[in-house]
């Protein structure tokens, strides 16, 4: 059975079709790029609302996606509540993601401390917010990315089938520790 993963894309403009959503395209292509394992893309548009942003993601999660990737609405603006809506629907949060994607946009631009992403567990599911550039998501998930697989192995301590999350070794490599 295929890996579910949750693609919401968070912008006023592209949720009303004023202009293509860049995001979650790049997000999947990211994907198809990392992952050995099969997998199927569950992805949504919602405008920078926060009710729209903790329902997507609920539902999301609630389908079975063991990993939801969001993109957009990070920023300091007023209309920037993707945060705030990850914080409202997880019940721990991962505060180094969101610590390790500043750090690594730093060596790119200036700005990547307006940046507010984060991470959280929402059901069985690992939430993490991205930015809404492209370049910007691949420089994020280059760095979390290796964290990723084995943060999903120990969300799903427990349960049933697991999602097994494998990388593309000559791409990048996740990092489990030997006795996982």
């Amino acid at each position: 059975m295929p890996a579910l993963i949750g693609i919401l894309t968070v912008s006023d403009r592209a949720s009303q079709g004023a202009y293509p959503d860049e995001g979650g395209p790049a997000i999947r292509d990211y994907l198809c790029d990392v992952l050995a394992t099969t997998w199927e893309p569950r992805e949504k548009i919602v405008p920078d609302d926060l009710d729209a942003i903790m329902r997507a993601i609920r539902e999301l999660a609630d389908e079975g996606c063991c990993l939801i990737v969001t993109t957009g609405g990070t920023g300091p603006a007023p209309r920037d509540v993707t945060p705030e809506a990850t914080e409202g629907v997880c019940t721990r949060m991962l505060p180094g993601f969101g610590e390790l994607m500043r750090q690594e946009s730093l060596k790119h631009v200036p700005t990547a401390i307006l940046s507010r992403q984060t991470a959280g567990i929402c059901g069985t599911a690992l939430v993490v917010n991205l930015p809404g550039r492209p370049r910007s998501i691949r420089q994020c998930l280059d760095a979390v990315f290796p964290a990723i697989p084995y943060c999903i192995d120990l969300i799903h301590t427990g349960h049933d089938s697991p999602p097994w999350l494998d990388t593309r070794p000559e791409r990048l490599i996740a990092f489990r520790p030997k006795q996982a």
